[in-house]
């Protein structure tokens, strides 16, 4: 039996091979689906295992100016995917309706593939937000939600460019990602630059809105498919796992706009503990990389514990 079962392993992976794409087997992280399984697998261990143990006796790093320099670049590099996608046919030759997969080897076909993979890689850029989570002990900012995106993205999109690398109305919900991002890590940026720009944050709540919108528009676009008399889109699956996709993440982040800003368990409150001089501070403390932290709320977990049941952030 193990020995079937290993064949048909071996004969799945053959398989997989043969259907890589050739304008993008020679990308990193593209050769095989196990060397991207084994990263993110290493990710989640790290996340809600070792990572916590690691830093459970240890003080946590103040990580700020790394913080800093990594969101601006994150910025910048999903600002540069945005135009590629843009220039690779979204501004340029789609339609924005039944646009098709293009198998050619033509510049833009071939623009599409680079910045497909681009989009692809730098999911695992990502996975250092969880780790300044880890190094500054913020474990109660990985949620089952944060852990479960960052993981789930990268291991899908490889099957996706795989197969699919210049994938046409496939490719929108990475497009808009992509732009919600460019405005998410210029948040996180300036949450890390410290308390002189907090007036500058007052648009905190509207991030979870930009979110659902861009779930909304990832279903509405995708969902034109059913509802076209003709289009003989290549890969109909990836049309139906886009648009569970976009309804599945609308429903968990709808959780958390409930949980924070209907129910009010995440707002901000205000912290009246003295200081030395017998004063009292008033005070919101807002965390960069994705979380908002707000004091009085703070759990800080040093027995390598982590919480995973609740949605709690974006």
């Amino acid at each position: 039996m193990l020995r079937d079962a290993i064949t048909s392993v071996s004969k799945l992976h053959g398989y997989l091979i043969s259907r890589t794409d050739a304008r993008v087997k020679d990308y990193p992280l593209m050769q095989s689906p196990v060397q991207m399984t084994s990263i993110l697998a290493a990710y989640v261990l790290f996340s809600v295992y070792a990572g916590p143990r690691m830093m459970a006796n240890r003080k946590p790093f103040a990580l700020n100016r790394a913080m800093i320099v990594y969101n601006l670049c994150m910025v910048l590099l999903n600002a540069f995917i945005v135009y590629e996608f843009l220039m690779s046919g979204w501004a340029t030759t789609f339609t924005w309706r039944c646009d098709l997969i293009d198998p050619s080897t033509s510049p833009e076909a071939l623009r599409m593939v680079r910045v497909a993979w681009l989009f692809y890689f730098s999911k695992f850029i990502e996975l250092l937000d969880t780790v300044f989570f880890v190094l500054r002990k913020k474990q109660s900012q990985i949620t089952f939600l944060h852990v479960f995106h960052h993981s789930f993205m990268p291991w899908s999109w490889w099957w996706g460019i795989t197969l699919t690398p210049a994938g046409g109305m496939g490719s929108f919900h990475a497009l808009v990602n992509a732009s919600v991002h460019v405005i998410m890590y210029t948040y996180y940026g300036l949450s890390a630059a410290g308390p002189r720009f907090q007036k500058y944050l007052w648009w905190k709540k509207h991030m979870t809105a930009i979110q659902l919108t861009q779930f909304v528009l990832i279903s509405i676009h995708i969902s034109q498919y059913y509802f076209m008399e003709h289009c003989s889109y290549q890969m109909p699956m990836w049309i139906h796992l886009i648009w569970m996709y976009g309804f599945f993440f609308f429903l968990l982040f709808s959780n958390f706009w409930v949980q924070a800003y209907i129910k009010g368990n995440r707002l901000p409150t205000v912290d009246h503990s003295p200081k030395q001089n017998g004063s009292t501070s008033e005070h919101i403390t807002v965390m960069a990389n994705g979380k908002h932290h707000e004091n009085g709320n703070a759990h800080h977990y040093t027995n390598g514990k982590i919480v995973m049941g609740k949605v709690k952030e974006i």
